[in-house]
């Protein structure tokens, strides 16, 4: 089967023997449909070394159908367990739900979470998942979804992730809240969506003119530059926004990070931080509570993708990198 790697710092398209199943080797096989292209694969590409580029794995926001399953397992949500056929997206890693950083709720810094991943690839054309994959992190694709669609079920639940870790829970009344999303691309417009259905005041900012009237137009995502914010998530990846934060922020306010940046030569502000009451946190990646969230989000038309992705084919992945990093797309999507 094909599956793109990364040697000598270039994306190789590569033959690999196929997952199969056995009596010892427990869960299923999925033919990928498509995966889309995070922002993370790009990080990972460049800072690969040699070292360490063979222990990449590029591609996770997968979608594809169970091509063979040998376990009876109801998912996440779900009422039937999953057969042959199942059209699925799924989250590719799982915690422990026992360790100290589980118990204090921060699954994604649990060593088992972090461990686990799909194998080979997202980009490729088939993988296997475990048993535990299968439990907490693959779900149904509703019939209302495209796949394309289906397959911002990973990073909206990221964007969730975000969220809940500024204490806005889904069943309260947030409009207290005013919000502002720093950066408007596929993760900033999923967070201001996400936002809105949470009944947070939704705002929005990016640089980009383009961006800004397309998060207007098609979601009612606006910018104030008079408001001072309760919640401000960073998003862009740019540390030049570092510098914005404090123009906005509400004396008390929330900031989360939720991006990366090129240098962490530049951060936040001690005294902005110490005499506004500040909290600066970070977020990574999600909970299978938080992927749950985001199936309902999207099946239910609450965070809308339709329109976010650009497809390419398996060996169109360096161009899908370049037209990403120079802003030509929103997010794009490797059709197998």
């Amino acid at each position: 089967m094909k599956s793109a790697i990364l040697k000598d710092g270039k994306i190789q398209i590569t033959e690999k023997d196929k997952p199969e199943l056995t009596h010892d080797k427990k869960g299923a096989v999925v033919k990928i449909t498509g995966c889309g292209l995070c922002g993370s694969d790009i990080v990972k590409i460049n800072h690969a070394t040699k070292e360490n580029e063979n222990k990449i794995v590029l591609g996770h926001e997968i979608t594809g159908i169970i091509e063979d399953i040998n376990v009876n397992i109801i998912g996440n949500g779900e009422k039937i367990p999953f057969k042959k056929g199942d059209k699925i997206a799924m989250g590719h890693h799982y915690p422990c739900f026992k360790c100290k950083m589980c118990l204090l709720g921060h699954h994604s810094m649990c060593e088992t979470f972090k461990s686990s991943n799909i194998y080979p690839a997202g980009f490729g054309e088939y993988i296997y998942i475990n048993e535990n994959h299968l439990k907490y992190t693959v779900f149904k694709k509703p019939d209302n979804l495209t796949e394309e669609e289906f397959s911002f079920l990973e990073p909206l639940s990221c964007c969730i992730r975000a969220i809940r870790r500024a204490c806005v829970d889904f069943e309260h009344d947030n409009s207290i809240f005013n919000a502002l999303v720093i950066g408007l691309g596929s993760i900033g417009l999923l967070t201001a969506q996400a936002l809105k259905a949470f009944k947070v005041n939704t705002f929005g900012f990016d640089i980009n003119y383009e961006r800004q009237n397309f998060a207007k137009e098609n979601f009612n995502i606006d910018f104030n530059e008079n408001l001072k914010y309760d919640l401000i998530f960073m998003t862009s990846g740019s540390y030049k926004a570092l510098y914005d934060v404090y123009k906005f922020a509400q004396k008390g306010a929330v900031i989360i990070v939720f991006s990366s940046i090129s240098n962490d030569k530049d951060g936040y502000l001690n005294n902005e931080i110490y005499y506004n009451e500040l909290t600066v946190m970070g977020s990574y990646s999600p909970s299978p509570n938080d992927l749950l969230m985001s199936k309902k989000l999207l099946e239910t038309g609450l965070v809308k993708t339709k329109n976010f992705s650009t497809n390419y084919n398996l060996y169109e992945i360096e161009k899908a990198i370049k037209d990403t990093k120079e802003g030509k797309i929103l997010k794009g999507y490797i059709k197998l």
